[in-house]
């Protein structure tokens, strides 16, 4: 049914679970794994006339961010194989979370996009907003979301 799923992490407990069970769910099918991770920019703006962040720390901090990920995409990719899988490990540098795991869905040409949501509602979901639901809402490959 599936040829290529998606497995959005960020190396949260809750994204690890939903990780383990994209990679379950390729062994199911017989499909191959793309795993990203969307890592933020550093937020320089919030810090305007404050903090004075030169651009030598911005990206020192900008790189430590994009191992970590590195190594968050490279941990899945390594279960998936594990488990007898085709797999590739993705990261993305973008604010736009959601938009980002869209687009490396179609460019990656994935079928599936699995992903975590944390399951916050009222006002926690409003000030802390959610990239599960812009996700789902926004994509026309069919999501996964798993709490």
């Amino acid at each position: 049914m599936y040829q290529r799923i998606l497995i959005a992490t960020d190396g949260t407990t809750l994204s690890k679970k939903a990780a383990a069970a994209g990679i379950e769910l390729a062994e199911l099918m017989g499909a191959q794994v793309v795993v990203l991770n969307v890592v933020p920019r550093y937020p320089v703006s919030y810090f305007e006339g404050g903090i004075s962040m030169n651009a030598a720390d911005v990206s020192r901090i900008e790189k430590q961010w994009a191992e970590n990920a590195q190594g968050v995409v490279d941990a899945v990719k390594t279960k998936a194989e594990a488990a007898g899988l085709k797999a590739k490990a993705v990261t993305v540098k973008s604010d736009l979370v959601a938009e980002s795991i869209i687009s490396t869905a179609k460019k990656q040409k994935c079928d599936l996009i699995v992903m975590a949501s944390h399951g916050r509602r009222g006002l926690k979901r409003l000030l802390l907003g959610s990239e599960t639901t812009h996700v789902l809402t926004h994509s026309h490959i069919p999501v996964m979301v798993l709490r």
